[in-house]
């Protein structure tokens, strides 16, 4: 099960970490490190490192790639951004609030997947969006359930302030949903399925309404990413092989990374469902380049910013410069800290890796 969330404790132990780890002026190297934690769209990198393709790829430029799993999904954000990791597995949320926000450069290398549905508002009394106007709603705080509650209000004319929110742990979720005074909750899969298998439970929002938003990454240090090409092109060139596995619906690599997500294969196949996996690198770069990812990067740093969560003193949600891949900034253009480069997905693409 992931966590997904991002929580003010996360963003103030990001602040304080010992930057410096991470050099002024990255360094040509050999061996590279990233860090990853369970969830449907990026099961891949356990793949990548035990089925071999890793090495393979890495071998293939004469540099060695550690793929490291972490439990903790916000530990491996923190312990990438504090420089003990050259990439790691996020949302877009995350990576704009706590490495970026902390003054790490960091450049999303690999666009994954998207969550198209995986993430929902379910409702114990009522049956549209609107009638959760006045209902206490239990959701992980300043989450991604917390931002698609956010923009699902929105689509219905009502703000947070029409609701009361309540902060509750992914872990207490399903027993907080099988309460009688708990009557509004949202929260991502497996815990949105298996609440919906409850009876009088009703989905009336969820990630599919919000297409593209919610988005599974591999980000790396950009400066480390410009010293080490290879890096970036072992990285993507093992991940489309898996990709191409994952396409072609190979039973052994899914079983595998159903296995390793404590499920079996329908259950992981069901969680594939309602993400909207790239799996051919041109359609990574379609998206990525899409005149929709600017706005959904707005919509992003103004959540962000409204819950005190965009970098330390941020006077606006364009604190932070996010740089796209026709060269446009939102934000601030003189402090560029996340960047949509698809140039390795391009190279896969085209064969040239």
């Amino acid at each position: 099960m992931v966590t997904r969330l991002l929580t003010s404790l996360a963003l103030a132990s990001a602040a304080t970490l010992p930057l410096a780890a991470t050099p002024a002026f990255a360094q040509e190297k050999t061996e590279f490190s990233v860090c990853w934690s369970i969830y449907v769209g990026w099961m891949p990198w356990g793949y990548l490192e035990e089925s071999g393709i890793m090495d393979k790829w890495a071998d293939m430029y004469g540099i060695s790639v550690d793929i490291v799993q972490i439990n903790d999904y916000i530990e491996s954000i923190n312990q990438y951004t504090a420089g003990a990791f050259d990439g790691c597995s996020m949302t877009n949320m995350d990576a704009l609030s706590i490495p970026s926000g902390s003054g790490v450069d960091t450049t999303a290398l690999i666009v994954g997947d998207y969550s198209n549905g995986n993430d929902g508002v379910i409702l114990k009394e009522g049956t549209s969006l609107e009638e959760i106007a006045g209902q206490t709603v239990n959701l992980v705080e300043l989450s991604v359930s917390h931002y698609l509650l956010t923009r699902g209000l929105e689509t219905v004319g009502l703000s947070e302030q029409d609701i009361t929110v309540v902060n509750t742990s992914d872990a207490d979720m399903v027993a907080a949903a099988a309460t009688s005074d708990v009557t509004a909750l949202v929260t991502w899969n497996p815990l949105l399925s298996e609440i919906l298998a409850m009876d009088g439970t009703t989905l009336v929002f969820d990630s599919a309404d919000i297409p593209g938003e919610i988005i599974d990454m591999m980000v790396v240090n950009t400066e480390v990413l410009e010293a080490n090409p290879d890096f970036g092109k072992a990285l993507v060139g093992a991940w489309y092989e898996v990709m191409s596995l994952m396409a072609a619906g190979d039973e052994d690599a899914l079983s595998a990374m159903a296995a390793a997500s404590g499920t079996d294969l329908a259950g992981y196949e069901a969680q594939l469902a309602s993400t909207e996996m790239f799996f051919t690198p041109a359609d990574a770069v379609a998206f990525t380049e899409s005149g929709d990812l600017p706005a959904t990067m707005e919509f992003v740093a103004t959540f962000l910013f409204n819950h005190g969560i965009l970098g330390e003193g941020a006077p606006s949600p364009e604190f932070i410069g996010v740089q796209f891949p026709d060269g446009s900034v939102y934000g601030d253009e003189n402090y560029v800290k996340l960047r949509f480069d698809p140039t390795y997905m391009q190279m896969a693409a085209d064969g040239a890796l």
